[in-house]
Formats: C-alpha cells, sequence, structure tokens
C-alpha cells in the first residue's frame, strides 16, 4: 500500500515543490509508487480525477529561474546556497544582493571589490563565472567562497555544488549532484534543522533494497551473502550496519531455527516509515539523487537484456503534462497492485529497482513583444 495519501502542511507552498516532494516519498512496500498531493489511492480515469477535483494544485505554472526571487520582498536576506542547483546562479544572486545592501553614497559594490577579496587580480573574473566564460579550479573555488564569506561547512556544499556545475559526463553530474544532496543533508542534520529521529525515519537505498529481499528467492541474510548479491557499489561492513538497523528498528523479523542456530526466515516486520509527514525535504532528495545514481550504474553496466531504459523529449502544453503525469501515476499504481498480488502467491527472481521521471528541460518563452 502506499503510505502517502496527502502532503502535510508543511510543504503547502510554493503548490509545485510540495508536489514534487510529496510525490517522491517512498512506499512502505518498497514499490516506489506514490500519490501526490491530495490525489487519491483509488485507481481512476483523468476526467474523473479533474471532475472529483483530485488533482494537486499546481499553482502557478512558471518556474522560478532563482530561489532568489522567492526573497524579493525581504532584501536584507542574503541568498541561501542550500537553495540552489546552480552555482552561476547563486553567485550572481550573491553579487545583486550585495549591490543593493553594501552600496553607499560615495562607492557601489563591484565586480572588483569581489575580486579583492577573493584575492583575485583580475577585476571582472566574477563577472566572467558568473557568464559561463570561465570555469572555477579547485584553488578558485576556495577564494571565491573566502570572498562569499562561508564557513567551512559550506564551502565543502559550494565545491561540491561547482564541481556539479562543471561536470560535463551525465555520470559525473550524478555522481556529484549525490555528494550534494548527502552533504546539504548531514548540514541540515548537523544545524539542528533535522533531528536524529527524522534522520532515522528514510533509510539508504541499501535499506530499501535489503527490505525488498525478503521477497525474492532463496536469500540468506548474511552480510556477506547479502554483499554478494548487490549489484551496485557497497561493502559488507554497510550492509551489516543496515541490516542491524533494520532488525533493531522492527523493520524486518527474524524467525530463529528450531536447534537455536542461526537463523531462521527473515521477513517483513514495520514499515520502514511510519510517518512520512515529519520526513525532511533534504532526506527525501538525499533518497531521490541515490536512486538516481543507481539508474545511472545500470545503464553502464548492465545489459539491454537485463534493464529496460527509454526516453522522449517532445513539447507539451500544461494540460497535457498534468495528464501524462496522471497516467504515469496510474501505471505506477497498476503495476505496484499486479507485482504485490504476485508476490503473496510466491517470492521473486531478483529485486529491480523502477523509476519514473517527467520534468522540464526549457523555460517557457514570452510571446513575441513581450520579452
Amino acid at each position: 500500500m502506499d503510505i502517502v495519501t496527502r502532503c502535510p502542511s508543511w510543504l503547502a507552498a510554493p503548490a509545485e515543490w510540495n508536489t514534487e516532494v510529496c510525490a517522491s516519498l517512498p512506499s512502505s512496500r518498497n514499490c516506489l509508487s506514490i500519490v501526490g498531493h491530495g490525489e487519491s489511492l483509488k485507481p481512476m480515469t483523468y476526467t474523473e480525477f479533474q471532475e472529483t477535483k483530485a488533482a494537486p494544485s499546481f499553482g502557478s505554472t512558471a518556474t522560478p529561474t532563482s530561489p532568489a526571487a522567492t526573497h524579493a520582498t525581504a532584501k536584507a536576506e542574503s541568498p541561501s546556497l542550500a537553495e540552489y542547483t546552480d552555482f552561476r546562479q547563486y553567485l550572481k544572486d550573491v553579487y545583486e544582493h550585495r549591490r543593493a545592501t553594501e552600496s553607499t553614497g560615495l562607492r557601489s559594490y563591484s565586480y572588483s571589490a569581489f575580486s579583492a577579496a577573493a584575492d583575485i587580480k583580475s577585476p571582472n573574473y566574477l563577472k566572467l563565472i558568473i557568464e559561463g566564460r570561465r570555469n572555477l579550479s579547485e584553488d578558485m573555488i576556495v577564494r571565491f567562497a573566502r570572498a562569499l564569506r562561508l564557513n567551512k561547512a559550506e564551502t565543502d556544499e559550494f565545491r561540491a555544488l561547482v564541481r556539479y556545475g562543471q561536470a560535463t559526463e551525465p555520470i559525473d553530474r550524478n555522481q556529484y549532484l549525490k555528494e550534494l544532496a548527502d552533504l546539504r543533508a548531514r548540514r541540515a542534520f548537523d544545524k539542528g534543522e533535522i533531528n536524529a529521529e527524522a534522520w532515522g525515519k528514510v533509510p539508504s537505498w541499501m535499506g530499501w533494497v535489503i527490505y525488498a529481499m525478503t521477497e525474492q528467492k532463496g536469500v540468506a541474510f548474511d552480510p556477506d551473502e547479502l554483499y554478494r548479491l548487490f549489484r551496485a557499489k557497497t561493502s559488507p561492513d554497510d550492509i551489516k550496519q543496515e541490516l542491524k538497523r533494520l532488525v533493531d528498528g522492527g523493520h524486518l523479523k527474524v524467525e530463529p531455527t528450531g536447534d537455536g542456530a542461526g537463523h531462521g526466515n527473515v521477513m517483513k516486520g514495520r514499515d520502514l516509515i511510519d510517518s512520512p509527514q515529519d520526513v525532511p525535504v533534504a532526506m527525501i532528495r538525499r533518497l531521490q539523487a541515490e536512486l538516481i545514481y543507481l539508474g545511472i550504474e545500470s545503464l553502464f553496466r548492465d545489459s539491454p537484456k537485463e534493464r529496460e531504459f527509454g526516453a522522449m523529449t517532445i513539447a507539451m502544453t500544461q494540460a497535457e503534462f498534468e495528464q501524462v503525469r496522471f497516467e504515469l501515476r496510474q501505471l505506477r499504481k497498476r503495476v505496484q497492485k499486479d507485482l504485490m498480488v504476485k508476490r503473496e502467491a510466491g517470492k521473486g527472481d531478483r529485486v529491480y529497482q523502477l523509476n519514473i521521471q517527467l520534468f522540464p528541460v526549457t523555460e517557457k518563452a514570452e510571446p513575441a513583444g513581450q520579452a
């Protein structure tokens, strides 16, 4: 069954981000088949979806090009690094913020002021970086961090953001994105934005796989055996720790053997997530990044006979996008329901990961004469 029927109030704005986060929360049955904000679990047609007002409130169709735009009414607040996935946009917003808040009647904040703080001879180096005409070296990342007034943890995050932004190979970009998501989740935890209880609510990708392996044929829940069966990069120690966490948390139940030696059957216990409304956004995105990266690894490692990858790039209206997204959710529900019924009758041969992604790759163009 799905564990999310409605997004919690703490994700209420903006509406499009609310839907994105809720649609990403993992299912308690490890199927990752999730409903969106306000969406019913009951399968329905698209017409019924609209008539019953079950569709999520998508809000404005315009996607903000800069997180700093959300702070337009609070100019005194500096752009937050944690809100950005584009380091050049972050640098631009920081510069514009300082122009607005640190300029005086005698002297305006300038590119040369930033260069001086970064100990860079070129007065317009920041401008070249913002415009994408130059990249940042590892040394320049440290200098820029100093001029940006970042602490050590923020410098590490900025470095990961720059590496992600400058990488050209898809597998490298996804690796850096995964590292960035992990750093941000760790920072939120260290700052007290995520408490210890919430930190443990979302298992890593290993936890979801081990949980699903209770329904795979012939699996012995020994860390070394599990490691042998895992196709993704991990270690026996990591698997041992994750297995212990699942057992200690009651997520897996272990039946002792009759002679008291070793372990008997291992089966699912408690749901992996008890209170999805308490799961921080940073944790959800961290899991998303991990699962996306698993797909990238499979693309380069597995034979086409063992996987199914497809892609389509096409223009859509907003109404068409909403209908396609609805149909993908219905497909996901149907696949989940059918497989859950079959798992009641018998175990599967292997554990598979199904990721479904639909996202914009361009902004809306301004009508002629309104640019």
